[in-house]
């Protein structure tokens, strides 16, 4: 039996994911952090993007959709806190288009007033949920 970790996933309403595993991938600022059992403490900030998690006795990897957030590493547990987390299979590639033209549109249209800080972290997060849902299909077929 391979060695495990203890996962929490939770967004600002709700717990995402809770359970044992093998591995954790998660979308760090620098590139995608790898994490094992019995890793080295570590706190980090995650940026958007996918975290693929592989659960204790399944073969296919669990993923979940994060906004960013906060990575804590302890040897025993890992603890993401998200503002936003969806599991993949949620994820609704419309809305998450649409969300990415709307942004695109934004950031192209300089005479109108907005915050382009916010509209370059909706195009972000879109283009990150539309990542997750390829990697997801990728997963399933």
């Amino acid at each position: 039996m391979a060695l495990s970790v203890h996962c929490d996933v939770v967004s600002a309403e709700e717990s995402i994911f809770s359970g044992l595993v093998e591995l954790a991938v998660f979308p760090g600022e620098a590139g995608e952090l790898g994490i094992l059992p019995r890793h080295t403490p570590l706190l980090t900030r995650i940026k958007p993007g996918t975290i693929r998690l592989k659960v204790q006795g399944q073969s296919e990897f669990e993923l979940v959709y994060v906004s960013g957030g906060m990575l804590e590493v302890q040897p025993d547990m890992i603890t993401v806190l998200a503002d936003t987390a969806i599991r993949a299979h949620d994820l609704d590639e419309a809305k998450a288009l649409e969300a990415k033209k709307h942004a695109e549109e934004a950031l192209a249209n300089r005479q109108a007033e907005m915050d382009y800080a916010a509209a370059e972290a909706e195009l972000a997060q879109a283009i990150a949920q539309l990542q997750a849902i390829q990697r997801l299909r990728k997963h399933t077929h």
